[in-house]
């Protein structure tokens, strides 16, 4: 048999597996619950919660994106283990906070937040569209590293169209029908798969290519000092875009609807355990930033199509491997994409249908609202689908792009967290404001100002317009205002 067949019988094998688990996580629960769908009944515990944030997090761009930056950019990949290891610690006391207000005014997502929090119906609104657009842009790099995925390891037997169709179908059936309990148990099973198969893949390629981790970096030293320099000439990037790179990656981080939403899924206890122990699984990025190191002064870029192809291209064609770790690799990249495909999948579901819907319809019962749900997790896929098979941009690239935008939720949940003076107009300005800076600078400018992150931009005007309409304008309601600043305190 040949190794493309045996990789795409495993891999086959594995979305098999994965929609099992997903499917079998929801019986036994009440399928027509709207707490059960959105937050899984309030009752995740640690290991299911830590999998479930890390599972959301470490996706294609960490099996195809790291090694990708690694290959083509050098030391600027480190910023991955940097924003990893510390934009979490806010939850710790954020997270707790948030889960009270949700379970007091019976919230579930980020537009329902903010609308009691703030009032009126066009800031969730925006809250919803905002959410849907980002989100559709982060699953779009999990669709392309399916896509990738299953076209290089079956040696392009199988299309990007249908490799994306393949693996993300998997995805939309099981959150259609289990909802956030089966996204969670999901990333069980796929954490701990691509967790193995990162380490032991990642260090047999490294130690095939140059006999050791070691050896490896004092060859590259050697050959090329300035792939670990940041800011110096020869670098790949600045020390202003690389430092406002993690700063978009850090505030933004929270903001996801699919990680805010968390918090209203756990108790206070075991959002403190999560983020204490949910660095630990930034360790498995480490093994993927080795190899993209290693395919430096080896692999020549013109002979791959993007820098993201780099770990299947050295596995089909440099190494020459069998073809059980064509499958292997693949199972993993696949697990990676999959466990934030999940989680973006729902989320982007509520926050549209909360968001967007209800507010222009407000009527609908608890019955409709699921259905709303189920059926949008349908529509987020075949939109977030349509930009990966027609969109052009890198994995990276295009999450750095999706971060841009979420980011400019920060102002409005720390303010209503924090402050009592931050009013509903001002929020509405600054999201408006910090969004379409953030647009103009990805879309349509060549460059940005001193090479400042475009969100980063758009979050400095976002917090300026805040502060300065909060002071000419009047709270709608100053008793949420205080309850919100006054839970958990």
């Amino acid at each position: 048999m040949a190794d493309w067949q045996i990789a795409m019988i495993m891999m086959i094998g594995y979305l098999v597996i994965a929609l099992v688990v997903g499917v079998m996580a929801g019986r036994g629960h009440d399928k027509h619950s709207l707490d059960e769908f959105t937050v899984a009944g309030g009752g995740l515990g640690l290991v299911v919660m830590w999998f479930l944030m890390g599972g959301a997090v470490f996706s294609a761009f960490s099996f195809l994106g790291a090694p990708g930056w690694a290959y083509s950019k050098g030391a600027p990949a480190l910023y991955i283990l940097t924003y990893t290891a510390f934009a979490i610690l806010p939850w710790y006391i954020i997270g707790p906070k948030i889960g009270k207000i949700g379970r007091k005014f019976n919230i579930y997502t980020v537009s329902g937040f903010m609308k009691k929090r703030y009032g009126g119906k066009t800031l969730p609104i925006l809250i919803g569209i905002i959410a849907l657009l980002a989100s559709i842009q982060y699953l779009a790099t999990q669709m392309k590293g399916m896509a990738y995925i299953f076209n290089i390891m079956t040696e392009g037997r199988i299309p990007l169209w249908l490799g994306a169709l393949l693996a993300y179908g998997i995805v939309v059936v099981y959150v259609a029908t289990g909802g956030l309990r089966a996204a969670a148990w999901s990333d069980v099973f796929q954490g701990i798969l691509m967790i193995v198969i990162s380490w032991v893949v990642g260090l047999a390629i490294v130690n095939k290519l140059h006999d050791s981790v070691g050896g490896m970096f004092t060859n590259l030293v050697q050959d090329n000092p300035a792939l670990f320099e940041i800011g110096n000439e020869g670098s790949a990037m600045s020390g202003t875009a690389y430092t406002t790179t993690i700063l978009v990656s850090l505030i933004g981080f929270l903001m996801w609807p699919h990680l805010f939403s968390k918090s209203y899924a756990s108790n206070a206890r075991t959002i403190k355990k999560t983020v204490l122990v949910y660095p630990i699984f930034a360790l498995f990025l480490i093994p993927l930033l080795f190899v993209g190191f290693s395919a430096v002064n080896i692999v020549n870029p013109a002979d791959i199509g993007a820098p993201d192809e780099i770990l299947p291209y050295l596995i089909t064609t440099v190494l020459s491997l069998p073809g059980w770790v064509y499958g292997l690799v693949g199972a993993g990249a696949l697990a990676a994409a999959m466990s934030t495909a999940d989680a973006i999948t729902h989320s982007a579901s509520l926050e549209f249908t909360d968001g967007v819907i209800k507010n222009v319809k407000p009527d609908l019962s608890d019955k409709t609202t699921l259905l709303l749900m189920r059926i949008g997790v349908f529509v987020v896929g075949g939109l977030a689908y349509f930009i990966t098979v027609f969109g052009g941009q890198g994995l990276i690239a295009l999450l750095l792009g999706a971060y841009g935008s979420i980011v400019q939720f920060a102002p409005g949940v720390y303010g209503a967290l924090y402050s009592k003076r931050v009013t509903g107009p001002a929020v509405i300005t600054g999201l408006i404001v910090g969004t379409f800076v953030n647009y103009y600078y990805q879309l349509v400018a060549e460059t940005t100002p001193f090479e400042i992150h475009a969100g980063i931009l758009g979050l400095i005007c976002n917090i300026v317009i805040v502060i300065v309409v909060s002071a000419f304008t009047q709270q709608k309601s100053i008793r949420i205002a205080e309850e919100y600043r006054n839970i958990g305190s």
